[in-house]
């Protein structure tokens, strides 16, 4: 889990993985699209799955899409945002 305050992009990334409109590609790194479309921050995708906020619904092989969901840290982060 993160202990670094989570930035504007991170929590709006947040946001739409808990209203159920991302995916997690599987390969070397997680990349994330958001209603179909790649994200443009996969940098910030990338540190939300390994501070485990983020994980696939379950695991698929590499190159293959699958939904987003928050882990329990990741839905505790956006609880304790007021602004989120």
């Amino acid at each position: 889990m993160t202990t670094t305050p989570l930035n504007g992009r991170a929590l709006a990334l947040l946001r739409a993985i808990a209203a159920g409109r991302a995916e997690l590609g599987a390969g070397s790194e997680p990349d994330l699209r958001i209603d179909g479309l790649l994200c443009s921050d996969q940098p910030t995708a990338h540190a939300l799955t390994h501070s485990g906020l983020v994980r696939p619904v379950r695991e698929v092989g590499r190159g293959q899409w699958v939904p987003a969901e928050l882990t329990p840290a990741g839905a505790q982060a956006l609880d304790l945002n007021p602004a989120a």
